[in-house]
């Protein structure tokens, strides 16, 4: 079995507002693509990792891969998130069995979190990460009056890594052009398709860095997470 992780990094950060794309920003002094790299490079049943970059950022990107060798691929992405992602699809191995998509700017999803995802591929075509979501939630109109209050237990907050078999998300992605869908995550497309996802447990320290209130969350599961590191390696 091949497997392929698709890491997307092409996103401007606008939500942050900050001068420096939100990837580049550093945590006890990594950044926060870097870290997410990390994550994947250690993992040694995955074949190839496909970063999205925006073009005008290859030179951090072609510095970076030298340290992780010939394993790390780049793709540029495109003018939307859907056609970002479709790049980085195109960059994998024709003989790759599983496709792995996650976020750049989540950095502190755990090994064993992904080796779980993609064990369950043995049963399912999509594989989502995911935590129950701890507030009520609100559905709204346009006028912003709330239309209903759905049942809290059947509830997840997506999160990446969403795992995928290769022809599948390619054939999903193919239905997004013809038909001009859009959407926020992948498994929506396999939802739309009829593909059953199977959602399994991530975690609450598995957070997208979006905000600079992120930023000061990040820096305390980073210092945990450094320091633990530390004393494995003595």
């Amino acid at each position: 079995m091949k497997i392929s992780a698709i890491i997307t990094a092409a996103g401007s950060g606008s939500r942050m507002a900050s001068k420096i794309p939100k990837q580049f920003l550093k945590i006890n002094g990594v950044p926060i693509i870097e870290r997410t790299i990390r994550k994947f490079f250690s993992i040694d049943i995955i074949d190839e990792i496909i970063v999205i970059v925006r073009k005008e950022e290859l030179d951090f990107y072609n510095k970076l891969t030298k340290k992780y060798n010939k394993k790390i691929k780049i793709a540029i992405g495109g003018n939307t998130r859907e056609k970002s992602t479709y790049n980085g699809l195109l960059k994998t191995d024709a003989n790759s069995d599983i496709i792995i998509c996650h976020d750049g700017v989540r950095p502190f999803v755990t090994k064993e979190i992904i080796l779980e995802a993609i064990r369950n591929m043995k049963d399912y075509n999509a594989v989502i990460v995911g935590v129950p979501v701890k507030d009520t939630i609100k559905s709204i109109r346009e006028d912003k009056t709330i239309a209903f209050t759905p049942v809290r237990k059947y509830l997840y907050q997506a999160q990446t890594p969403q795992v995928f078999k290769r022809q599948v998300i390619l054939d999903a992605y193919n239905k997004c052009f013809t038909e001009d869908i859009q959407v926020t995550d992948d498994s929506s497309l396999m939802e739309i398709i009829g593909e059953k996802v199977k959602i399994i447990d991530g975690s609450y320290s598995n957070i997208k860095i979006t905000t600079k209130e992120d930023l000061v969350f990040g820096e305390i599961i980073a210092k945990s997470e450094d320091e633990l590191e530390n004393r494995n390696r003595l």
